[in-house]
């Protein structure tokens, strides 16, 4: 039962940081419980900003921040965090695949529409979902490219594009 005057519930709350990077200030979100819920950079398409309600607190984004940092030193190829994201369930199946991409690859938005059993026609609908991932770097959409080998978009911003895939290895056109 709700008391009177209290604040909503805990399950509501959002919990957000920023932290350094070599990609610029990362803004990271995080639900009651903790779990990552985005990653976002500075000027990116579609990105979080700050709203008024949200808690900031270091606390729930340790491990986040320690394997960010790791990762950018190149020392850590997978991410182990909670994550949770809100789509569709079409964006959901796309986001896990994306999530299978490994560390050093690349693969194309026809291989993740073919990946989640959807047809050669929703490669644009992939690309769509793949635009609207909420969670940069941890869920690695930098790993997609166009299928004649170009690197095309990123909500990111190209340059960050290149700069991830370069800390990975994978060779540039």
């Amino acid at each position: 039962m709700e008391t009177p005057g209290a604040p909503l519930a805990e399950a509501a709350a959002t919990y957000w940081t920023r932290c350094d990077s070599p990609l610029g200030q990362l803004l990271l979100t995080a639900d009651a419980d903790g779990v990552l819920t985005s990653l976002s950079v500075p000027g990116q398409k579609g990105g979080r900003t700050v709203r008024d309600g949200w808690r900031h607190d270091v606390g729930p984004f340790r491990a986040a921040e320690e394997q960010l940092r790791a990762y950018f030193a190149g020392e850590l190829r997978e991410f182990a965090l909670p994550l949770r994201s809100e789509g569709t369930a079409f964006r959901e199946r796309v986001w896990a695949a994306l999530d299978a991409v490994p560390y050093g690859t690349t693969t194309t938005y026809g291989e993740i529409a073919a990946r989640i059993g959807a047809s050669r026609a929703a490669v644009r609908a992939v690309g769509g979902a793949i635009g609207a991932n909420p969670l940069l770097v941890v869920r690695p959409c930098h790993r997609v490219i166009g299928a004649d080998g170009t690197l095309t978009g990123y909500a990111g911003g190209l340059d960050r594009k290149v700069r991830l895939l370069a800390l990975e290895g994978v060779p540039l056109p």
